[in-house]
């Protein structure tokens, strides 16, 4: 089996180019109005390393024609390359237990395209999708209590019904995005390009990608321990969250702010059962809780 890890903004960097690991399936899209701002740097930094590669959608449950068009819009010049997925989950998305979707996201992929999307579901929801069976490989998240955060793959043993195999298994969610990929190089590259009929650009050889040009050091170690990735964005709330003193949830508050409110913030860690944020301020920094590390559910967009 091929190891895969996959990526959205909050995900550090370092982990599109993994020397473990064979594949980086990269976020690009969600809803109609999200594009991921570290899709084109995961994309060439991992192209770059040698990686075979993976774009996904995340649904937002909007119209999915419109989804599906807003996907190839914004990717369209990797198709062919990578491995097209589609992600169906419940968090922010309107069109949740609505068993035709995805049906219908895929259907517009490949008539845009000729090829099917890989779909993304967990394990107790496949009865969702499975109207897409006969067409899609299936990406299927289901964690063991047992697994431990590490590439030792404890194996699947679990019911995927109406499939009979699962393409990929995603194993772990908390500290990382682990997947196990059930196909050879030549199997995935098939997926990505299943008649050998598209026409794939042939650019320039790609270089990394730095992220931060202007900056020696694009990781540090903070006080705690705790390791922290900068990188500048904004984070909007969905839900009212705390803006600490600190990247814990034992540290003093600073205040409680509204869903709807914006934050920038200009550094990112994963510790302590969440996805942290750094506010500069006047006087120091702010730290909030964005995303759920063991869950990996959000509380809000990054943009």
């Amino acid at each position: 089996m091929l190891k895969m890890v996959d990526v959205f903004s909050g995900s550090p960097r370092s982990f599109a180019t993994l020397p473990e690991t064979d594949i980086t399936m990269v976020k690009a899209t969600q809803g109609t109005g999200y594009v991921n701002p570290a899709c084109n740097i995961d994309y060439a930094n991992a192209k770059a390393a040698g990686k075979l590669l993976g774009l996904y959608h995340y649904c937002g449950g909007g119209n999915p024609i419109a989804e599906a068009d807003y996907f190839i819009n914004n990717i369209k010049n990797y198709v062919g390359e990578a491995v097209l997925a589609v992600d169906w989950e419940g968090y922010q998305n309107a069109s949740w237990g609505n068993y035709g979707y995805v049906r219908q996201f895929v259907n517009r992929v490949h008539e845009l395209t000729g090829v099917w999307c890989m779909v993304y579901v967990s394990q107790s929801e496949i009865q969702q999708v499975a109207n897409c069976v006969n067409d899609c490989p299936l990406w299927v998240a289901y964690y063991k209590y047992s697994q431990s955060l590490d590439w030792n793959y404890q194996g699947a043993g679990f019911n995927i019904a109406p499939w009979e195999v699962f393409t990929v298994h995603q194993f772990t969610g908390s500290d990382m995005d682990r997947n196990m990929v059930n196909t050879t190089k030549e199997g995935w590259l098939k997926m990505a390009n299943p008649n050998n009929d598209i026409s794939i650009p042939k650019p320039s050889p790609i270089q990394p990608v730095e992220e931060h040009k202007d900056e020696k050091e694009v990781s540090f170690v903070d006080d705690l321990g705790d390791t922290w990735f900068k990188e500048d964005g904004k984070f909007t709330l969905d839900v009212a969250v705390n803006l600490r003193y600190g990247a814990r949830t034992t540290s003093d508050i600073i205040t409680t702010l509204p869903a709807g409110s914006t934050i920038k913030y200009d550094a990112f860690s994963r510790h302590a059962g969440y996805v942290w944020i750094r506010q500069p301020r006047e006087n120091g920094y702010g730290y909030m809780a964005v995303r759920d590390a063991k869950t990996n559910q959000p509380f809000g967009k990054f943009e």
